[in-house]
């Protein structure tokens, strides 16, 4: 499969996360919310003006701008 950017999936669809990119503040706080490499992540919906989206992983709901969220990269499952 290819891989794509997070925000780029679309809602009730999962993904298992290949890698995250940015910068070393951005990307550690990612790391420390459980968005690791091999974990499963599922969009759930869409705010009203489609940004932020809000995502479970590990159990967790997070809510992640657009923005943040082209900056973690995935392979739909």
């Amino acid at each position: 499969m290819s891989s794509i950017e997070l925000s780029s999936l679309s809602p009730g669809g999962k993904a298992r996360i290949v890698r995250i990119q940015g910068s070393s503040p951005f990307k550690k706080r990612l790391l420390e919310m459980g968005l690791i490499r091999g974990e499963v992540i599922e969009k759930v919906k869409l705010a009203p003006l489609a940004d932020p989206a809000e995502y479970i992983i590990k159990g967790y709901h997070i809510s992640m701008r657009n923005e943040e969220a082209r900056n973690v990269i995935i392979e739909p499952i």
